[in-house]
């Protein structure tokens, strides 16, 4: 059997299967119990600053100060 011939019929089968199985791992993990808390921070980031924009490095450090 030729190389070739090999990795087709093995990406044909098994690959397509372990991918397809790793695409549903992450969409479980995804939108598993608990994870709102999680990635609520990440959806609201372009809703933080809606009345003016984010102050400068150099400012926050000034205000900390």
């Amino acid at each position: 059997m030729e190389l070739y011939t090999f990795l087709r019929q093995f990406a044909d089968s098994w690959m397509l299967l372990f991918l397809f199985s790793f695409f549903m791992v992450v969409v479980i993990w995804a939108f598993r119990p608990g994870s709102t808390k999680a990635y609520q921070d990440t959806a609201n980031i372009p809703f933080r600053h809606e009345d003016k924009p984010a102050p400068d490095r150099a400012d926050a450090a000034e205000v900390r100060s």
